[in-house]
């Protein structure tokens, strides 16, 4: 009997773990398993056509949020070309209500419900034996009087499932996201969160976490994301592998969902000696109000969590996640600001503004008629209002996330947004609001933006709403284009040395004398050595600026107009700056 296991994966940088954990715990009792990945990008047409190829007798596909409704037509067109095969479906989105989904697609013969490995095993066995699924636990299916018998099914030791990963499918995963557990289950019962459904944590032993990460060094994978729900929820368990991963020689990031407030000092210590990249860490506040916490059974310790981020961001060796919810309970637009404004004072490197989804399974969802939740009646399930927020001020958040989204979390304006929102005086989130309303003033919220193009219209808000700062803000757009851009993006529009022709030649002239002196050079950057013209170009560039940048950024609290030069280095793809010495280059053109 021939299983073809299947998903559509929402981009092709992503991987199926759950698949792969499927394939290898069915593989061990000697059942024949193939694996074949696509994305909701493909066409549907397209992904039949290669599954036809396989000739499989039973094919499951997974179904999450992103890929239910594709999965579910993909289930019919199966069925419509090849009447005779078994289709079992499994995953979050057909797990908590079966009967439901059985009842409006024919196509879909069994779903098994909740963790899946022990139970598709016993199915398959059944079908290949020509027997009834009547005796396992936690499936749904057509022939018996309720279509369920059971509960869902768990392997109580994580050992006992094989390592999903095999030598043969390395070379296919070089470019895509490695997804990886260590635990399953989560020690909270946040009610937003499918989590809420479960109790209790398992967690693989750790000679095995470390013989299966072991595995991806050897492999020089670009990044492995762990699933944990909380990795950090048991020192014991998730300490011995931090250290063992800061112990290696290796370019692989890991990526963690972690609670920062159950950090020790110990923990924090410890995080200052890894090495620069290596982790990454998520963390999920989702939101600073008090009320709105106790409603969704989530305790943060604010000032524990404020504590820890600092003192790691500090480190400057470890990329910080930061999570938000829009639309949770009692928090109307007023206190969202507040929870926004708070936790954008930590400065992640990346703030995720999520919006609140009634997941099929979770607690909020059970409960979202007394808060008034209008939500979406399909997957992802997204809320479209409640008794806090009004439609038109979540479809205005939306744009506000879309502009955060391209204008923060890109990165690429980390300086000119500091001092921009400092100078406006009206806080963060009234910043960033304000933006919003002005991107689809322009109606910029309906096109995509070129990088040129959104320092652009950076530069256009600046005018419109704040002109008295945008001498000093334009300085600061040119800044950020010669770190972010690394110097390959230079909108027209910024102050490029070029007041006039005569200024921009001497300005020229000043460049080709500092890096002809390789001495005066080697007090800015003690490996230089004069190569060639096209070299130079490519790894270093100098500017002059009209404000002092570098002593603002230093800490002086303001912008001092005067004429300064900046040495830019991209060396090993890592952008740099110093302030060239005023008796090192004449400025005073």
């Amino acid at each position: 009997m021939k299983v073809l296991l299947s998903t559509l994966n929402a981009k092709y940088t992503h991987s199926s773990l759950a698949l792969r954990y499927l394939a290898s715990f069915c593989q061990r009792y000697g059942q024949s398993v193939t694996v074949r990945e696509y994305t909701v990008n493909n066409g549907l047409l397209e992904i039949l056509s290669d599954i036809y190829t396989y000739q499989a007798n039973v094919i499951g596909l997974a179904c999450y949020i992103w890929n239910i409704e594709a999965s579910l037509q993909l289930a019919a067109l199966i069925k419509k070309v090849r009447p005779e095969v078994i289709v079992v479906l499994g995953g979050p989105e057909v797990s908590y209500e079966p009967q439901a989904v059985l009842a409006a697609n024919p196509a879909v013969d069994y779903i098994v419900l909740g963790e899946g490995e022990k139970t598709l095993s016993l199915l398959l066995d059944a079908l290949k034996a020509g027997k009834t699924a009547e005796a396992i636990a936690g499936i749904a299916y057509r022939g018996s009087c309720k279509g369920i018998v059971g509960t869902p099914q768990i392997i109580d030791n994580l050992d006992d499932i094989p390592f999903p990963y095999s030598e043969a499918e390395m070379p296919l995963l070089k470019d895509k996201i490695i997804y990886y557990e260590s635990s399953r289950g989560c020690p909270f019962s946040c009610q937003y969160c499918l989590s809420s459904a479960t109790s209790g944590v398992r967690f693989l032993s750790l000679e095995r976490v470390f013989n299966d990460l072991q595995f991806f060094i050897d492999h020089n994978v670009r990044q492995v994301k762990f699933v944990d729900r909380t990795f950090n929820a048991r020192k014991d368990h998730y300490f011995p592998i931090l250290k063992f991963l800061a112990d290696q020689t290796c370019r692989t990031n890991f990526h963690f969902e972690i609670a920062a407030d159950i950090w020790d000092k110990e923990v924090v210590d410890f995080l200052h000696g890894v090495p620069v990249g290596r982790f990454q860490f998520e963390i999920g506040i989702q939101s600073t109000n008090q009320q709105t916490l106790t409603a969704i059974q989530r305790h943060n310790n604010w000032s524990r969590i404020v504590e820890n981020i600092n003192r790691i961001r500090s480190y400057n060796n470890i990329h910080l996640h930061l999570d938000l919810i829009i639309g949770l309970p009692y928090e109307d637009q007023t206190i969202f600001a507040k929870s926004f404004d708070d936790v954008y004072s930590l400065q992640p490197d990346m703030l995720q503004i999520g919006f609140l989804k009634l997941l099929k399974g979770a607690g909020i969802r059970e409960d979202a008629g007394r808060h008034g939740y209008i939500a979406m009646d399909t997957a992802p399930y997204e809320v479209l209002a409640n008794n806090y927020l009004s439609y038109d001020q979540v479809r205005r958040l939306k744009i506000l996330e879309e502009v955060f989204e391209q204008v923060y979390n890109s990165g690429r304006f980390k300086y000119s947004l500091t001092w921009l929102i400092a100078a406006t005086g009206s806080g963060a989130f009234d910043f960033y609001y304000h933006l919003a309303c002005y991107w689809e003033q322009h109606g910029y919220h309906l096109v995509a933006h070129s990088a040129k193009n959104l320092y652009k219209y950076m530069a256009e808000f600046c005018e419109a709403l704040y002109p008295v700062l945008l001498h000093s803000y334009l300085e600061l757009l040119k800044f950020d284009a010669l770190m972010s851009e690394q110097g390959t993006v230079r909108p027209d529009f910024l102050p490029w040395n070029q007041i006039n022709q005569a200024a921009a030649d001497k300005w020229a002239d000043a460049k080709t004398s500092f890096w002809r002196d390789t001495s005066r050079a080697k007090h800015y950057l003690p490996e230089f050595s004069f190569t060639t013209w096209r070299e130079i170009k490519k790894a270093y560039h100098v500017e002059v600026f009209m404000v002092d940048i570098p002593s603002y950024l230093a800490g002086c609290g303001y912008l001092d107009n005067r004429k300064i030069a900046v040495l830019f280095s991209y060396q090993n793809g890592r952008p740099s700056y110093q302030r060239i010495k005023d008796d090192d280059f004449c400025t005073e053109i």
